[in-house]
């Protein structure tokens, strides 16, 4: 019987002879570009003809389940069972992608192709989230292939509408209960703190997206015979964003902030510095006064401008415009409410004199905030085993700072939720030239192959 080593050393030689390389050039040619209308066929065939049968080459059991939001991509739910007192880990990926751009990649890189550029493997999906579950699809079957068994229980949950804000996946985990029943769930997304730094994160800032809308008149009306008479759309609405988040980035709308920092969360996050050397520099004075950079991002609300448009920005024109639209996100934490952040914008904003600024919900649905308390029993558990495989303890985050549906899991499902990211900050993540680290996927290879390896080997894990 190969021992831990044996197979950490088996996994990595089976990713430097290129077959992870093979498996993610599969699957990063289907354009599963979920917020693109026409995709439906694209996602669900990535999960019938792709996911499925590898799965299914690892003994699992598969099914897919239509989503019960009109429209919206379907679900695969698998399953190996290996014994009812073994212990059950429940894993999460998503197949859909963010639009390709194809036009704004950099010559010679298709999103669409998977290329190897030095250690950079690029291509729509490898950081988001097609080499994030291709890397434990593929650390499972090390462990197989070592010892013809898990020793544990795993089932899977794939969607296909992550990035248009999981549609119906609550609603899912919500009718498939039990059969999503777990211990734990572990699965991989987001980024690593740094590209050298293994890194656990417990749960997710939400994200709450809304528009603000200015519409004043029909038409244009030329500057120079109406400037000084009308009201300029672009002018209120500007003014309106200045009253809600000021010049550097601070929250001034009360029901947008968050609740005071816990001290457990600060002395967690006492010795976290964010950043990466390819990634751009932190503005050190950006944001909330009085808070570390990495207070700023994984405990605090932050609410950005997404886009801003008023009038024709690409051929402007001597008219004042009868228009003006902006897109806003805020990121929130835990102790935030956001069915009450509608409420609390519109009051702002006529307190403020802008009660001609309308304020909607975004069409991507509300993701909701979560945290694990960091002293969890698997959280222990899972950064033990990378400590042993990498020689040093992770990063251990109470949440990311992005947002995913975490809520479905820890909430829905009432399991501890950890996740081991296998990207880094500056992989260009939803942008033209989106990568993956050939280094990083292969330590994080090893370490979920020494993951799995070990929760088959402990008894304590039931």
């Amino acid at each position: 019987m190969p021992t831990r080593q044996d197979t950490l050393a088996a996994a990595q030689r089976w990713f430097d002879d290129g077959h992870l390389l093979a498996e993610l050039t599969r699957r990063v040619a289907f354009r599963t570009e979920s917020q693109l209308d026409g995709s439906l066929p694209e996602l669900r065939r990535y999960l019938t003809d792709e996911i499925g049968p590898s799965l299914a080459a690892l003994g699992f059991g598969f099914r897919i389940v239509e989503n019960p939001v009109a429209g919206a991509g379907p679900f695969l739910l698998a399953e190996r069972h290996e014994g009812d007192a073994l212990p059950t880990i429940l894993m999460y990926g998503h197949g859909d992608v963010v639009p390709g751009h194809d036009a704004q990649w950099r010559t010679g890189l298709s999103p669409w192709a998977l290329t190897v550029d030095g250690d950079r493997w690029y291509g729509r999906g490898t950081a988001d989230n097609k080499g994030q579950h291709s890397v434990n699809i593929a650390a499972l079957g090390r462990v197989l292939a070592a010892r013809g068994r898990l020793g544990c229980n795993v089932k899977w949950l794939f969607e296909t509408g992550e990035e248009t804000g999981s549609p119906g996946l609550r609603a899912v985990c919500e009718s498939e209960r039990t059969a999503l029943a777990a211990d734990v769930f572990i699965a991989s997304d987001g980024p690593r703190l740094a590209a050298a730094r293994p890194t656990l994160f417990l749960g997710s800032r939400g994200a709450f997206n809304f528009d603000l809308t200015v519409d004043l008149r029909e038409g244009g009306h030329h500057s120079g015979n109406w400037g000084g008479l009308i009201a300029n759309p672009g002018t209120i609405l500007a003014n309106a964003i200045a009253s809600l988040v000021d010049a550097r980035g601070v929250i001034l709308c009360a029901g947008l902030r968050p609740p005071p920092i816990p001290l457990s969360v600060r002395r967690a996050l006492a010795s976290i510095e964010p950043g990466e050397p390819a990634g751009p520099p932190v503005d050190r004075d950006w944001g909330e006064p009085g808070l570390t950079p990495a207070e700023r991002v994984f405990a605090w609300n932050s609410l950005e401008v997404l886009a801003f448009k008023t009038g024709n920005p690409e051929h402007p024109v001597n008219a004042i415009p009868p228009r003006a639209t902006a897109h806003l996100q805020l990121r929130f934490v835990v102790g935030c409410e956001p069915a009450g952040f509608i409420a609390s914008l519109r009051g702002h904003l006529d307190g403020n004199g802008f009660a001609q600024v309308t304020v909607t919900a975004g069409r991507m649905e509300t993701m909701h905030a979560t945290r694990l308390d960091p002293e969890h029993p698997w959280v222990a558990r899972v950064a033990a085993s990378i400590a042993a495989t990498t020689g040093a303890p992770p990063a251990i985050l109470p949440n990311l700072g992005g947002s995913l549906p975490n809520d479905c899991f820890a909430d829905v499902l009432g399991l501890p939720t950890v996740w081991v990211p296998h990207s880094y900050p500056a992989c260009s993540q939803h942008a033209p030239n989106e990568h993956m680290l050939a280094s990083v996927a292969r330590e994080g290879l090893a370490m979920m192959t020494g993951l799995f390896w070990d929760i088959g080997c402990d008894p304590s894990s039931a």
